[in-house]
């Protein structure tokens, strides 16, 4: 791609992007195959059935390799079922990363348990290793690493110290359904891999979520938690004189309309998934070597991918800039025609609801409800998590291998690294 040499939009000169996207970034695909797949359970009247879903569930044990897929209403519950099904109850701790979703790691609060969190690394923004085992107690029952936008997390050093400590491993693939850790599929790698496949997933179903493992005991536990009906099945021990009421008092039951949705989704996802990895590998490959824009993706050769890319960043070197201000660069970038914003997820260690909120009315902080000492993290306690509001922003999230509009969007990111100077004698955008 020519260097830019047009003056920046935020002065009056042209926008980068030119070209209308058309549905570039409409998603989730949706054709008269998930209409009818809808329509019949409607008319069937199978609403809040299990048949449908049993079936998606099987699909996914297919597209997985995996003994177990068990189908939620929400990834959130997922993961809150994961938690339990590892032995999370009153008192115990999980270890997990601040810069994720809430739902990585709130759900603890329900079981009685509490997060202990552990920074990341700064080029992946996904769990770091190296910070996990000094974190680990005799109250330790599970580490949740979080493939981030898309990064796989570094799974081999993280199972084993696990293993070492008799800790389980519960993936949150959220971000990630499909992505590849060395060429294993994540979710697959760890005692048990939940995510979220709601309507704006790069897998999505509507709304809803879903765990899967290898584990008999795990899998059963998950459906003794949350699917009263299907208690029934059960064959272990502990479980079977419960049968019929859920351990959990609530329903984690699937929707049959977004099981239908899922399994037209899932049939699909394959070329739909490698066409988002072409465009936005593309992507990335047309910004290589400009200066202060770092790709965040795995190395090539790695044998690991991103999946579906869902909330995919940029890493930003702003020293490489002249030390031009991240607001003031996504602000740039998106005069040119290419919306992004700097940061990503606020880090929930320094959210107030993590340190004074008593949920449960226990009289302190739930955080610390249960625990014999107090966990909560300040500032200046996780660095790399606290520096990520001026060290990534968003990018395009690219649903189709169009070379020529990828270009537009690519050259407004290149257009303002290459007039920084001008970004930063404009002031305040």
């Amino acid at each position: 791609m020519a260097s830019a040499t047009s003056s920046l939009a935020l002065s009056g000169g042209p926008r980068a992007v030119q070209s209308d996207p058309g549905d570039m970034f409409t998603w989730p695909i949706i054709t008269p195959e998930d209409e009818q797949a809808v329509l019949e359970v409607l008319r069937i009247g199978g609403m809040s059935g299990t048949d449908v879903t049993v079936k998606f569930e099987e699909d996914l044990q297919a597209w997985h390799g995996v003994e177990h897929a068990l189908c939620c209403n929400t990834g959130t519950n997922a993961l809150q079922a994961a938690m339990w099904a590892c032995g999370v109850g009153v008192g115990d701790e999980i270890i997990a990363p601040s810069l994720t979703y809430w739902a990585s790691a709130l759900p603890v609060f329900s079981l009685g348990g509490t997060v202990v969190f552990a920074d990341v690394e700064a080029d992946t923004i996904t769990l770091d290793p190296a910070d996990i085992e000094h974190r680990i107690t005799d109250r330790t029952k599970a580490i949740v690493p979080v493939h981030y936008a898309g990064y796989p997390a570094d799974m081999d050093p993280i199972m084993e110290i696990a293993r070492r400590h008799g800790v389980k491993v519960i993936e949150d693939v959220s971000h990630a359904q499909g992505g590849l850790y060395k060429g294993r599929l994540v979710g697959t790698i760890g005692d048990i891999g939940a995510m979220s496949i709601m309507s704006g997933k790069s897998l999505a179903c509507g709304e809803g979520g879903f765990l899967m493992t290898e584990d008999d005991a795990l899998y059963e536990r998950a459906i003794a938690w949350g699917h009263y009906e299907r208690t029934a099945q059960l064959a272990h021990p502990d479980l079977q004189p419960f049968a019929g009421l859920p351990w959990g008092g609530t329903k984690h039951r699937m929707h049959q309309l977004s099981s239908a949705v899922g399994r037209v989704q899932l049939r699909h996802y394959r070329p739909r998934m490698d066409a988002i990895q072409q465009a936005m590998n593309h992507f990335w490959d047309l910004l290589d070597g400009v200066p202060g824009l770092k790709a965040h993706r795995p190395p090539t050769g790695s044998g690991s991918t991103m999946g579906g890319w869902y909330a995919a960043h940029g890493l930003y070197r702003a020293e490489e800039l002249g030390g031009l201000d991240i607001h003031r660069f996504a602000a740039a970038v998106s005069a040119e025609g290419a919306p992004t914003s700097a940061g990503a997820n606020f880090p929930l260690h320094l959210h107030a609801l993590l340190n004074e909120a008593d949920i449960y009315g226990h009289g302190k902080p739930t955080r610390i409800a249960n625990s014999a000492r107090d966990l909560r993290q300040g500032p200046g306690s996780l660095p790399v998590t606290e520096s990520i509001p001026t060290t990534c922003y968003s990018i395009p999230w690219f649903k189709h291998f169009r070379p020529n509009i990828i270009e537009e969007y690519a050259n407004a990111f290149r257009k303002v690294a290459e007039h920084a100077d001008e970004v930063a004698a404009a002031g305040d955008v």
